[in-house]
């Protein structure tokens, strides 16, 4: 707990594979000194406000009413955002080629940071997937 941060220590968690937990800090932490030497800010500002911008506020549940299935927006709950926004922060550094992990994180959170790149993508297009289907959204209980 380098930070002593309780969301640092959750991602290190989602981020860490097959028990290696001191593996996955310092691809963290390595990720949080290029951050802190490209924008010369705290780098736990800059995460928290990548979370804060890729984290969604709605997202589409199917459910079959009637026969037919209908994809219906609802609003996403605190920590489901949370998990959601590392997950997909996780998933658009890990698609990345060519790069240490390390790297490719700390380009991925600037990226998110600044309202770009894959993970923004991806909330995107959860929230338009949300706003053509708000028709349907009287059927949420």
């Amino acid at each position: 707990a380098k930070y002593s941060d309780v969301d640092i220590a959750k991602f290190i968690n989602y981020i860490m594979e097959s028990g290696k937990k001191s593996t996955a800090q310092n691809v963290v932490y390595d990720a949080f000194e290029i951050i802190k030497d490209r924008t010369k800010q705290d780098p736990r500002h800059v995460f928290n406000k990548a979370l804060k911008k890729v984290s969604p506020l709605l997202e589409v549940r199917g459910r079959r009413i009637g026969g037919a299935n209908y994809q219906i927006p609802f609003q996403v709950r605190g920590e489901r955002r949370f998990n959601l926004g590392c997950r997909w922060i996780i998933e658009a550094a890990h698609d990345r080629k060519g790069k240490p992990m390390r790297e490719k994180l700390a380009e991925e959170i600037l990226a998110a940071a600044n309202g770009e790149g894959a993970a923004m993508k991806k909330r995107e297009m959860m929230h338009k997937m949300a706003e053509s289907n708000k028709a349907f959204a009287h059927f949420a209980r």
